[in-house]
């Protein structure tokens, strides 16, 4: 009687299934669905100003950012240059775009233009 006491308690205690997340639903069979978090890692995004517009297809964007200055403990703004493929030539000098990271398209040029986040106020001087 006392080897069917353990057996009961041993059925009692089985684990319990956890439920298995739902799969995203599947595209038609002629349709292709762009996936931007496919792979093992999501694409870097970057917001930043133009600087250059000169080349073609080719824009030049500064990124900014503030980090602590160790010794003074004070904000210092720090900055980069990438340059982004801009099929359109839709940027001009000083729209603040988002860029976001792709296959690399020449030596320097491993970002595209996502989007233009703002136009810049065209001045009387831009129109000379």
């Amino acid at each position: 009687m006392a080897t069917e006491n353990k057996v009961e308690t041993k059925a009692k205690k089985a684990p319990a299934k956890t439920a298995k997340p739902k799969a995203a639903p599947k595209a038609a069979a002629g349709e292709k669905t762009l996936d931007l978090n496919a792979g093992l890692h999501r694409r870097k995004l970057a917001v930043g100003t133009v600087i250059s517009n000169k080349m073609q297809k080719t824009i030049v964007v500064k990124v900014d950012r503030r980090v602590i200055e160790p010794l003074y403990k004070k904000y210092v703004t720090r900055s980069r240059h990438f340059k982004a493929h801009d099929e359109k030539n839709d940027a001009k000098m000083g729209d603040i775009v988002s860029i976001i990271e792709c296959r690399p398209m020449s030596r320097d040029k491993r970002w595209a233009l996502q989007k233009i986040v703002r136009r810049a106020e065209q001045t009387a001087d831009a129109n000379v």
